[in-house]
């Protein structure tokens, strides 16, 4: 029959690609055991800044899974600056002083209530002795989408960077263009600077567009540098463009293309900053470009940061970008035909 003549081709062809049927098993594995790793980690003890407080007072925020230290004031400033601590707390004549990080409204609530429930007696309802609380960054209120919004954008920018060079060079690949060209005397990092310069064209109008979109039509917070993040924006694609080139070049099929897609791109969403994780599981983290972009966006967008604060990031960015371009032309060597 021909319905079974065409089924037993299938099953034949899928038999015969064993990249395929290692991805069909074992791609849903990896990506499960990431799920479970993340929302099965243990919940980390925030860490707040004790500037002054009764011994008694600090001893008890351990059941509210805290860690204390003890700092001044300008130690504390500078510790929330720098993403260290969550909150400060200053009780001055029995007024409790808090100053949260409100870049991550989950966290900071958090912290500032168990730092308010842990008082003992609880505060009489005297006006002049309520908490006083401010926020760094951020707010209380600040929404879901302006928390992770600039994580997201990230994310967005770099996935279908990724999938338009992979499957565009791919396509060449396929008609034969990269043999035509290395019969020729052009060298193989031309080829890979030359795709890398033709991509980028449509990636830059991409991140322009798709930033320029979340600021002014979403109206997602924005508290630095708008040119800061379009840089971060496109050094993020330039380093998604360059590792799509790499893995397309491992490719033979636009289906094979897309199987990486759960290896390289899932992975790192979870490690972009979407997700809360044991330190220990979210160093994981910094081995991977997104993170870094993720980091830079939130530093710019949430905290006003300025090229100072992101620099290291841009550096990691780009040395990933250099590394996928190194590589790409190492390998382009299997395409030449002399």
């Amino acid at each position: 029959m021909p319905v079974r003549a065409l089924a037993t081709r299938i099953i034949r062809q899928l038999r015969r690609d064993r990249r395929s049927l290692a991805m069909i098993f074992f791609a849903p594995l990896i990506v499960l055991s990431l799920v479970y790793m993340v929302l099965d980690s243990p919940v980390a003890a925030l860490s707040v800044g004790i500037i002054n407080a009764p011994l008694e007072y600090v001893e008890r925020l351990d059941d509210y899974n805290l860690r204390t230290l003890r700092l001044t004031e300008a130690e504390a400033t500078a510790a929330l600056k720098a993403g260290e601590i969550t909150a400060s707390l200053n009780i001055v004549n029995g007024k409790p002083y808090i100053v949260a990080d409100g870049s991550d409204p989950g966290k900071a609530t958090q912290a500032v209530q168990a730092l308010q429930q842990a008082i003992s007696p609880p505060l009489p309802p005297r006006p002049d002795l309520q908490a006083d609380i401010r926020y760094m960054y951020g707010a209380l209120d600040l929404s879901s989408f302006d928390n992770f919004g600039a994580v997201l954008i990230g994310f967005v920018v770099f996935f279908f960077v990724f999938l338009l060079s992979g499957i565009s060079f791919l396509q060449e690949r396929m008609s034969g263009t990269p043999e035509k060209l290395l019969s020729t005397p052009i060298r193989r990092w031309q080829i890979v600077v030359g795709h890398v310069l033709g991509f980028g064209v449509v990636t830059i109008l991409q991140s322009l567009f798709i930033v320029t979109f979340s600021v002014h039509v979403l109206n997602i917070m924005m508290v630095g540098s708008f040119a800061l993040v379009i840089l971060i924006t496109l050094l993020g694609a330039l380093s998604a463009l360059t590792l799509g080139v790499l893995l397309s070049t491992g490719a033979n099929s636009e289906f094979q293309m897309m199987q990486f897609v759960p290896l390289v791109i899932i992975p790192q969403a979870f490690f972009s900053g979407l997700f809360d994780l044991s330190p220990s599981l979210a160093a994981l983290g910094q081995v991977m470009p997104l993170y870094h972009i993720a980091a830079a966006m939130r530093t710019v967008m949430l905290k006003g940061g300025g090229l100072r604060d992101i620099y290291p990031n841009l550096l990691v960015i780009c040395a990933f970008s250099l590394v996928f371009m190194i590589a790409n032309t190492l390998l382009l060597k299997k395409h030449r035909r002399i």
